[in-house]
């Protein structure tokens, strides 16, 4: 299975949605963890709950967070909390969401001088 995602550095990179089949992917291209920032429903009834693809990444090996941003409504407790999640989670880090846009604005938010 094709993983789409792109790399912002050697230990983090962003994705579009996810789903639990893709977890073993995810960890087959060297990734040791995962943050989901989709909100569930956000999509739909057709888009994976995050328990959906929590279970999935464990199964995998992986490490996963699910903190869910609202897609234009970055707070600076999500900018604080995805800080904290880059500095304890296993690397590299994958996160997603619906683009992967929501995930790059939290990474260059969290990790400016």
């Amino acid at each position: 299975m094709s993983l789409p995602y792109t790399p912002l550095t050697e230990t983090f990179a962003v994705a579009p949605q996810l789903g639990p089949e893709h977890m073993e992917a995810v960890a087959q291209a060297g990734f040791r963890s995962v943050i989901i920032n989709r909100p569930d429903g956000e999509g739909g009834a057709e888009q994976p709950t995050s328990a959906e693809v929590m279970a999935a990444a464990k199964s995998a090996g992986l490490a996963i967070a699910y903190q869910p941003v609202v897609s234009g409504a970055m707070t600076e407790q999500d900018v604080v909390r995805f800080r904290e999640l880059l500095n304890t989670l296993p690397a590299p880090v994958l996160a997603y969401c619906r683009s992967g846009t929501r995930c790059t604005h939290l990474f260059h938010a969290a990790t400016q001088a």
